[in-house]
């Protein structure tokens, strides 16, 4: 942070950033030799005037800003000679945007050091995009709803630079909740990748790319997908999937961005059902987060969270798909009736959903049909929860009831909404 002393004519003076400490080797004698004895001066002699013993001051150069300027990253690298350096420090007193810009530098040489977690902030990388497309917008812009992907594709590639190539083959325990339970299927690190492989295959093929099953591939669900492609591997994968998976992932970025505004329309069919391209993005970045989870956890590597506004997206899509997830459950006699059917549009019974935490807010569940308004008039339970606790619920990594925190109002419509939430899991 950077502060101003106000002086007479209400200009602020710009911080003083103090330069790299010189080391006391060098300075001091560390020869070991003792210092020779001054001979005695008659006591009639006039004195002559001794220069005192010390660092000899370097000669500041007189230079311009623009030179000065050029010389900020040098100087945070302590790369400048001495007479470089107190001019540049002298520079850094008057100039309040050169200073700015040292103190920008400073930290990213921190960054620099070896001996530094290696796990960086996990906005950095939305900030650096924000800082350059600031200077230099993009000619063909990545439309916002495509960013929640394109950021949890970016995070899980960096992750998977990261392993050795015996992690590859790391057992990953992938769980989710299907016939009212939870199951658990045993993969490898590098099996989850061909997971999220395949089942982005999906959009690919809505998009008339190339599908990584091949070409002539009946209809199949995400599960299906990922069957047929690990049957169809020769032998155990490895590190070789990354580099395919990448260029999937960065061409489906790269068609959406310069489809234009129509293409977030687009449907893409998941055999039992069928989202939008926009909505369809959106879960396949949450499921590359989850799995992205999964394989660090697998790994010993820590993984935060998506940002705060990509959290709120992917619970926002959840939350709009439980009224439906609820009525197919209601219909297989897996749900309480309907107790108040209403007219689509019209406001219903709802169930309140508080979301806490980075990513959260307040969300009104349609309870007795999917083409009803939540209403928070008509709210007859609320739930309240953590918001990477409910996703994990939606992604079946914890059951119904273990899930929720704060439960208020009627106890049937907080089980069904739960376990509507749980359903909406998969492989």
């Amino acid at each position: 942070m950077t502060g101003s002393d106000d002086g007479v004519e209400g200009v602020g003076r710009a911080p003083w950033i103090p330069g790299p400490r010189r080391s006391a080797d060098d300075h001091a004698d560390l020869t070991g030799r003792p210092e020779p004895e001054e001979p005695e001066e008659p006591e009639d002699r006039e004195e002559e005037p001794v220069e005192e013993p010390g660092v000899e001051e370097p000669d500041v150069p007189v230079l311009s800003h623009g030179v000065l300027k050029s010389l900020l990253g040098a100087w945070a690298l302590a790369a400048c000679s001495a007479g470089e350096t107190s001019a540049v420090e002298a520079h850094l007193t008057e100039c309040g945007p050169c200073a700015d810009e040292a103190l920008r530098l400073r930290d990213a040489v921190a960054l620099l050091h070896r001996d530094r977690d290696l796990d960086l902030d996990p906005l950095l990388r939305s900030r650096v995009l924000e800082n350059c497309l600031g200077r230099r917008p993009a000619r063909i812009p990545v439309p916002d709803w495509v960013t929640p992907y394109d950021a949890e594709t970016a995070r899980l590639d960096a992750l998977l630079r990261d392993i050795g190539d015996s992690e590859w083959h790391a057992p990953v325990r992938l769980k989710w909740y299907e016939e009212e339970r939870q199951v658990r299927r045993r993969a490898t690190v590098a099996g989850v990748v061909g997971h999220l492989f395949a089942v982005d295959g999906l959009v690919a093929g809505a998009l008339g790319l190339d599908d990584p099953l091949g070409a002539g591939i009946p209809e199949l669900s995400p599960s299906e997908r990922t069957e047929a492609f690990w049957a169809g591997l020769e032998r155990p994968p490895g590190r070789a999937l990354r580099e395919p998976w990448r260029d999937q992932s960065h061409t489906l970025i790269r068609t959406v961005s310069f489809a234009g505004r129509g293409v977030a329309d687009l449907t893409v069919t998941y055999k039992d059902f069928a989202l939008p391209l926009r909505d369809s993005l959106l879960e396949r970045a949450f499921e590359c987060w989850l799995h992205a989870d999964d394989i660090a956890n697998a790994v010993a590597y820590p993984y935060e969270p998506p940002c705060g506004a990509h959290l709120h997206d992917m619970i926002d899509l959840a939350t709009r798909l439980l009224p439906a997830a609820l009525a197919g459950r209601r219909r297989t006699g897996l749900a309480s009736p309907a107790r108040q059917p209403v007219a689509a549009g019209a406001p219903g019974r709802s169930l309140h959903l508080e979301v806490e935490g980075a990513g959260g807010g307040h969300w009104y569940i349609a309870l007795d049909s999917p083409a009803a308004i939540g209403d928070p008039g008509r709210a007859v339970a609320q739930v309240a929860m953590e918001g990477v606790e409910f996703c994990q619920l939606v992604a079946g990594r914890v059951s119904p009831e273990e899930a929720a925190v704060g439960q208020d109002g009627d106890r049937e419509a907080i089980r069904d909404v739960l376990a509507a939430a749980a359903s909406l899991s998969r492989l």
